[in-house]
């Protein structure tokens, strides 16, 4: 595929943040951008809104005339989440026309640049953005693919006059191993996606090929521990090559030392609350060190940095509620957000409202996220989402509430939610989780505003 080619691009799942930095991206280049979406979001508006002609029916004849026959200068991109008896899709493939998934179109955009990738099961996102922010603050410049909405961009796809590219290293479905990068980051391994790799062996095996395919004279940054190839280490802890020190909470935020073999940066202020986005940025910086942004510019972006939706973001900080809201959804996730919220504020009450993600990664994980669960004060627990898994009997809900040793915890409706909160007024209010818990975070908001 020549991408300098391709004038009409359609996109099956139009409205994923991965898919959606890709139609911003040829849209960006001129193309004609179509696509199809289950439903309508806050993304999807946006999209409409550049310009992006977008269907939310799942029929052959919403498909563009332009697009009814293979040639030249056509791409069709799919998501792997898309179903398979899908009549959008089948269209294509009955017509002849080769499919291409994200990944792959990420591999070829990518393969002619300087490519910095950051994988991991969790905290690439926060980790691609903030080096994404270093290098455009610090006006060594770059292009990036992230996996979320940069709250200092206000967009997933930056465009840069260089060759640099920042990319967000999917694992699921294996979707990383297009790429071949220069540097790459591996910020964690956890075992998820059970449903895709079966067990952790498998997703460490996957990890293990994607830092084989390093470009030849490139580095792998990986944090300490992890069963890997040879490569540079970073960590937050002792007898790391880059280590962050002097840990410490002023005023609300977060300042910390960082140190590797060459360079120590002195009180740097984290614009982004959480010991974990700590973490996030000794990777961050190191692969900012290692590109040859000097260490004022480092500190610098990082204290101008403003963090990612739904990581880890504060909604309302008065003196009367805080609420933040943050997309964690596996245990480690839901500790590091938990624990930082208290470490914060030790003094107030947390009351968190949590949405289980998927079937297969509750019936994997509940007594993980029970665990985790329980460090809070007050739990309201929604109904698992499923996004595209169907049923597991006897995997609900429930199934982490019985684990749990708290007893403040209760199962309710996104509604009754939102009444619990308008009742009770938390002081300190955290939403968490993958699935469509990010629709209450405006009703949540007006709720404490208007009892303020």
């Amino acid at each position: 595929m020549e991408l300098n080619n391709i004038q009409r691009v359609y996109l099956i799942g139009i409205g994923g943040i991965g898919m959606s930095g890709l139609a911003r991206y040829f849209c960006q280049l001129g193309c004609i951008v179509c696509g199809y979406d289950k439903t309508p979001t806050d993304l999807t508006d946006s999209l409409h809104n550049e310009g992006i002609q977008i269907t939310f029916e799942d029929k052959a004849s919403c498909i563009p005339m332009s697009f009814n026959e293979p040639c030249d200068g056509t791409l069709i991109i799919y998501t792997p989440a898309i179903p398979k008896d899908s009549e959008i899709l089948n269209f294509f493939l009955n017509k002849g026309f080769v499919l291409f998934k994200r990944s792959q179109v990420l591999g070829i955009i990518s393969d002619s640049k300087y490519t910095l990738a950051v994988a991991g099961t969790h905290g690439k996102t926060t980790t691609s953005s903030l080096i994404a922010h270093i290098l455009k603050d610090s006006g060594t410049d770059c292009s990036a693919f992230l996996g979320g909405i940069s709250s200092n961009y206000q967009t997933n796809v930056l465009f840069g006059k260089n060759d640099i590219v920042v990319v967000e290293a999917d694992e699921f479905d294996r979707s990383f191993l297009t790429l071949h990068p220069d540097i790459a980051v591996i910020t964690s391994m956890d075992a998820d996606h059970l449903d895709i790799y079966g067990d952790h062996s498998q997703l460490t095996e996957s990890f293990t090929m994607f830092a084989s395919q390093i470009k030849p004279g490139g580095t792998l940054i990986r944090k300490q521990g992890l069963p890997l190839t040879e490569g540079h280490t970073y960590s937050i802890y002792d007898k790391a090559d880059s280590i962050a020190f002097n840990i410490r909470i002023e005023n609300g935020d977060f300042y910390f030392d960082f140190r590797n073999s060459e360079t120590i940066i002195k009180d740097i202020k984290l614009g982004i609350a959480g010991t974990h986005n700590i973490e996030n940025a000794v990777a961050a910086i190191e692969v900012c060190l290692r590109v040859g942004v000097n260490a004022d510019a480092v500190k610098s972006a990082l204290e101008s940095f403003r963090g990612v939706k739904r990581r880890f973001e504060y909604i309302v900080k008065t003196p009367q509620h805080i609420f933040i809201d943050d997309y964690a959804h596996h245990p480690e996730e839901l500790k590091a957000a938990i624990s930082s919220v208290k470490k914060l504020y030790p003094d107030k009450k947390l009351t968190t409202i949590f949405q289980p993600h998927l079937y297969t990664r509750t019936r994997d994980f509940a007594d993980g996220f029970a665990e985790a669960l329980d460090i809070s004060d007050v739990l309201l627990m929604l109904d698992i989402y499923p996004a595209r898994e169907l049923p597991i009997q006897g995997v609900d809900a429930e199934l982490i509430l019985s684990k749990m040793k708290m007893w403040n915890k209760r199962k309710c409706g996104k509604q009754e939610a939102i009444e619990i909160v308008e009742n009770e007024k938390p002081e300190l209010l955290l939403t968490v989780g993958a699935g469509d818990i990010d629709q209450l975070v405006q009703p949540l908001k007006q709720v404490l505003e208007n009892v303020s």
